[in-house]
């Protein structure tokens, strides 16, 4: 078995916790949805956000898909990027995950106005 970095990013439409639970929440199953994650395969979560996201970050609640795992870290992002400009209220994830399946295997998620930041190789 071996941990893989499974990335994700997601937009909301306001500031508000509600919108950040909201999109976050969404992500996340999607997340496991499209890697058939349960929680127990998530070794650890970390979110970043763009600077626009003031609002205090959601923590997930016990049974969601995180596996009820609060955050490992959550910065704000923000300095050069390789990728794109970052989409305003920009909600971005990395799960780390214990599986047995090879790093091609894994589905990277990009939701709403985070889909421009999906990197094709």
């Amino acid at each position: 078995m071996a941990v893989r970095g499974i990335r994700g990013a997601t937009t909301t439409e306001e500031d508000s916790e509600t919108a950040i639970v909201d999109a976050t929440t969404e992500l996340l199953a999607e997340l496991a949805r499209e890697n058939a994650l349960s929680a127990g395969d998530i070794a650890a979560v970390w979110f970043t956000t763009t600077p626009d996201l003031t609002q205090n970050f959601p923590r997930p609640q016990p049974g969601a898909s995180a596996g009820g795992r609060p955050p490992a870290l959550r910065p704000r992002d923000g300095g050069a990027r390789l990728e794109p400009a970052q989409p305003p209220r920009c909600i971005r994830v990395l799960l780390l995950v214990n599986t047995d399946r090879p790093s091609s295997a894994m589905r990277f998620v990009y939701l709403r106005g985070a889909e421009k930041l999906r990197v094709t190789a």
